[in-house]
């Protein structure tokens, strides 16, 4: 027989495990979480025709920069949401769709503004209007109490840091002549917590920040690394380490200044770099070269359907283009993340 005490514990469990919930995920950054919003606006830089999406659900191009799946995607199944998170520009969706899931994010974009310019793709800044667009559809949609309720429940992933680097500080002149290395490094670790601030003050409670990956190792920087044998630029990816460090410590400031905040760093660098240096650990037998065309160049309008070095088989694979990794290595990475960072909101 169930006593009053036992429904009692049950209800506690109930109301904890609601708290804990997190009812959608709301993604800004990059072409790493970028689900198809570049397919809408006037850029270079898409990635909306096979062999993209070649191994999506229905073998179609999204706009997602990988022969499948990206991150943002894995994470929201992993907390028991949807398969796939929707880009927020994309008209096959609606607010009914956003409600349990949201994705701002641009390739190319960047935390500096002149690195959204190099490609003419949608500024952070940007994003962060999209989403204050969102949140009034969402409180037409759900009502105002509802609808504060998942804006403040929900998880926020930040992706993006790398084009401030590889396309933007490294390829032109102008931040050069203005910052060092590391005062740049800094500049952007102050534009990431001033966007962490902005959004707390519109509701945010649970932030994960992205690091960055081992950015000296991507197929790209290794091909033109013709001195060094085509291995991987060790400078960049201690850039990377750097920077992730300056993250880390902007993480715990935000956690002590925030009240009710929980910001984490969401850090790629240790399990890719593991993963490249010891591929057949994990069922891959190409690191150095990506799987589309000739895997040492092309990504977006080079990495197309009439190329026939592409690979058959992208989980053989790292990288699917030059720069971005392959649907098993989204979904490595991000088991990773969710099991190490992300499961204090689980």
């Amino acid at each position: 027989m169930y006593t009053p005490w036992f429904f009692f514990v049950q209800l506690l469990i109930l109301v904890a495990e609601s708290r804990a919930k997190v009812p959608a995920l709301i993604v800004f950054g990059d072409s790493t979480v970028d689900a198809g919003n570049n397919n809408q606006i006037s850029t270079v830089l898409k990635s909306n025709f096979v062999p993209y999406g070649r191994d999506f659900a229905g073998g179609r191009p999204t706009g997602r920069f990988s022969n499948g799946r990206i991150p943002p995607d894995f994470i929201s199944e992993a907390f028991g949401l949807k398969p796939t998170v929707p880009a927020y520009l994309d008209p096959n969706y609606n607010i009914s769709d956003f409600a349990t899931g949201v994705n701002f994010a641009s390739a190319g974009t960047g935390y500096d503004n002149q690195t959204s310019d190099v490609l003419s793709v949608i500024p952070l800044w940007k994003e962060l209007e999209y989403y204050k667009e969102y949140q009034k559809k969402l409180r037409a949609y759900l009502g105002e109490e509802k609808a504060n309720e998942i804006l403040s429940e929900s998880l926020y992933l930040m992706s993006l840091g790398t084009n401030d680097f590889l396309e933007n500080y490294y390829i032109f002149s102008g931040r050069p002549s203005q910052y060092t290395v590391r005062q740049y490094e800094d500049f952007l670790v102050g534009i990431a917590g001033n966007f962490i601030k902005e959004i707390y003050s519109l509701g945010a409670r649970k932030v994960s920040l992205g690091g960055l990956p081992p950015m000296g190792c991507l197929p790209l920087e290794r091909t033109t690394n013709f001195f060094g044998g085509s291995e991987c630029i060790e400078r960049y990816n201690n850039v990377a380490m750097e920077f992730n460090g300056k993250l880390n410590t902007l993480v715990g400031k935000l956690n002590k200044q925030l009240p009710g905040i929980k910001v984490v760093l969401s850090n790629p660098y240790s399990i890719l770099l593991q993963i490249i240096r010891k591929p057949s650990s994990y069922g891959y037998e190409n690191a150095a070269v990506a799987c589309c065309a000739t895997g040492m160049f092309e990504m977006g309008y080079l990495c197309n359907r009439y190329d026939m070095l592409t690979c058959s088989d992208a989980s053989k694979y790292v990288f699917w283009d030059s720069f971005h990794p392959t649907e098993k290595t989204n979904s490595i990475i991000s088991d990773h993340v969710v099991k190490t960072v992300l499961k204090v909101f689980l």
